[in-house]
């Protein structure tokens, strides 16, 4: 049986399977879902959860892990994404 690869909640700092997180990207167009997971950007990893988001957006988290501003509505789109998912 193959590992899956773990990664770590830029909100919460919990490990977790590399499947259960949500993969943000930065690109010249502003932070974007990566639903494939093979974006050729840099990433990081969030839960799926509303905490995590709403932790993410006050401790400023993607701006540090991407070190440039992030547009409010980022939050937003994601916020409203982890409760469709």
């Amino acid at each position: 049986m193959k590992k899956e690869p773990q990664r770590l909640c830029i909100a919460c700092r919990a490990m977790r399977p590399k499947s259960e997180l949500i993969r943000l990207v930065c690109t010249e167009e502003g932070v974007k879902v990566d639903l494939t997971g093979k974006a050729q950007s840099r990433g990081c990893y969030l839960c799926r959860s509303g905490e995590c988001v709403a932790k993410a957006k006050k401790t400023k988290g993607l701006e540090r892990s991407f070190k440039r501003a992030i547009d409010p509505q980022v939050y937003v789109d994601l916020a409203d994404y982890v409760a469709k998912s």
